[in-house]
């Protein structure tokens, strides 16, 4: 072994150990494993960046904004009316829910569909009187099958697509994944429906996300009194004072009759004006000690009543999520892996000012953070309860990197936007699989065309792509090639040549694939693929084989990652919403993977012989 091959497979062995290790972001860990290669003089300089113009990032890049355009106009959302109607039966909703989930998959990001369906999915089971549980791990999982069916319906595709240019072939094209996809999909879709869900944990509905939140117990209100140092003064100074030893959101500001939602933290404040606040006890006191402002107990009769009012008011809104009686509304809403709450507070990010947002209440693997909401550290998965502005809820969520949770109101959209956006999208596709341009060049046009028309807002263009995704592919890519270069792929298609002389060609393929697959469920899809790949494609030169087999075993093996929740952003954004635990996802995920091996690796030989 050379000294490059040595430095390639310690840093490939680092980078592995930092992904499984998750203590930083994968894109952050990748960048470092290229500037170690760097470095280290194993890739050119000259070629360190050289990723970033890759065709399969462009393209991935096109697609998340693609799929951007199409859920603004709402295709989709016309689709998912539709599921509202198929009934209690717990089969019949598995099946619609993962079999339209998949579809929706093969033509836009994974991530993209879930985040549409899954809404639609806790709104059906509790509508059902039922756990969300039994309903988002298959959510999760036919999402990823459903990315295997074409060309951009996961990064791994476009990237495996890119390598078969790079051996020599010409590249995959749009449907060129669909045989061996639509059989490993419809086997799996129909598993799931049929037999999968009933090996879903079963969790009682008080795990549920619909009663992790219970706020009318933190609800008070305090009196501004007569002399009160902070009467004159700004509401902001008053949350200043106690922001070190209390917890504090204002939920409402009441002044004579008139009575304000939500207040500016730079209203100013005067005597009597009332404060709804919610804290818990300890964080009460601090307010009541520091500030001088006193609870409203000593009410007149009429005060007494607005305040049952009030209460009243405010415990519907703690059952329904949602204030009826203004323009504020309650919403749940889930962390989203690329959030920019990630690793940051709600004091830190001054949300309040900022998006428009209070955040009353955080959950975590089904259960509420009691710590003080200022200190709390935001992780993907978390659920919280937001208090929001109805009309400008959607884009605040947007801007947080937040997907909503709850019963999502779908959208009303206009038949043209539907029917254009759905032209614009078949017209990219078809160039792609007639051959007319190349696949990034199509999907950047129809990324722009949609952008021209209106259906991508200009401010929204760089929101709709997932930059950690994309900082990841164009860093590895160097990385990968590396391995490739230095002989390493050789040495491990070598040792798996040898593995695999007592065994059949198919034996090879599925040890490959299966490989593959347990190595997606600890690192990023796209960045097994990119290490991966390689080793493929001198599997198949070792064997004297054609590479199309091992790069489509490749490309599936990426593509289902069904073990852990840290495999795929979907399998990480369904985890507290359904009350799962990390061991859960093997009891329907080790099943699904074996059925996904065997239909796949038959299908393979059939369609792309060795």
């Amino acid at each position: 072994m050379t000294g490059e091959q040595l430095i390639v497979f310690g840093v490939l062995a680092a980078t592995l150990v930092l992904f499984v290790w998750n203590r930083w972001r994968y894109d952050l860990v990748a960048l470092g494993a290229l500037l170690a290669c760097t470095l280290t003089g194993v890739v050119p300089a000259e070629e360190a960046f050289a990723g970033l113009a890759h065709p399969a990032v462009i393209s991935v890049a096109a697609v998340l904004v693609l799929s951007r355009g199409l859920l603004n106009a709402g295709v989709v959302d016309s689709v998912a009316r539709r599921l509202m109607q198929v009934g209690e039966r717990q089969w019949a909703q598995v099946a619609a829910l993962t079999g339209i989930v998949a579809l929706s998959s093969g033509f836009m990001n994974n991530v993209g569909a879930l985040a549409l369906f899954m809404p639609v999915a806790i709104w059906m089971s509790r509508q059902s009187g039922r756990s969300p549980s039994y309903l988002l791990m298959p959510l999760a999982f036919g999402s990823l099958l459903g990315g295997t069916l074409t060309l951009i319906g996961t990064p791994p595709n476009l990237i495996i697509a890119g390598y078969r240019a790079e051996a020599g072939e010409a590249p995959f094209g749009m449907f060129a994944f669909l045989p061996v996809g639509a059989a490993v999909t419809i086997a799996g879709v129909l598993f799931i429906a049929l037999l999968g869900w009933r090996l879903v944990p079963r969790r009682q509905e008080g795990d549920s996300s619909g009663d992790l939140f219970e706020i009318s117990a933190y609800l008070t209100e305090v009196r501004v009194p007569e002399g009160c140092k902070y009467a004159g003064r700004t509401l902001h100074a008053l949350i200043s004072a106690v922001k070190d030893e209390a917890d504090i959101q204002v939920i409402a500001l009441i002044r004579g009759e008139q009575r304000q939602r939500m207040p500016s933290t730079y209203e100013v404040l005067r005597e009597d004006d009332i404060l709804l606040v919610e804290a818990d006890s300890d964080s009460l006191k601090a307010l009541l000690d520091v500030t001088g402002v006193e609870l409203a107990a000593n009410l007149d009769e009429q005060d007494e009543q607005a305040h049952d009012e009030q209460a009243a008011e405010q415990d519907k809104a703690a059952k329904n999520h949602k204030d009826r009686q203004g323009e504020l509304t309650l919403a749940e809403a889930i962390v989203s892996p690329g959030s920019m709450l990630v690793g940051t507070s709600a004091s830190g990010l001054d949300l309040r000012e900022r998006h428009g947002v209070n955040v009353l209440a955080v959950a975590r693997q089904g259960q509420r953070l009691r710590q003080r909401l200022g200190k709390i550290s935001f992780a993907a998965g978390d659920i919280l309860l937001l208090q929001a502005r109805e009309n400008a809820l959607q884009a605040s969520l947007n801007s947080l990197g937040c997907l909503p949770l709850a019963s999502r109101g779908l959208s009303i959209t206009t038949p043209r936007n539907v029917l254009l956006a759905s032209a614009i999208f078949a017209i990219t596709l078809a160039c792609i699989a007639f051959g007319l341009v190349p696949a990034a060049t199509a999907l950047v046009t129809g990324a722009l065309v949609m952008i021209l028309v209106g259906l991508i807002p200009l401010g929204g263009i760089y929101q709709s792509i997932d930059m950690p995704v994309i900082v990841l592919v164009a860093a590895m890519l160097p990385v990968g090639q590396a391995l490739e270069t230095t002989g390493g792929s050789r040495l491990i298609a070598e040792a798996l040549l040898v593995l695999g002389q007592t065994m059949p060609p198919a034996a090879t393929l599925a040890l490959l694939m299966v490989a593959v697959m347990l190595i997606s469920n600890v690192v990023n899809n796209a960045a097994a693929a990119v290490l991966a790949a390689p080793v493929a494609i001198s599997l198949a030169r070792g064997m004297e084989a054609s590479v199309d087999p091992f790069l489509m075993a490749v490309a599936i093996g990426a593509s289902c990652a069904f073990l852990t929740p840290i495999g795929h952003q979907s399998n990480t954004l369904v985890m507290a919403p359904g009350g799962y635990r990390f061991g859960d996802y093997w009891r329907l995920g080790l099943p699904l993977s074996i059925l996904v091996v065997l239909c796949a690796v038959p299908a393979i030989l059939w369609i792309w012989p060795l």
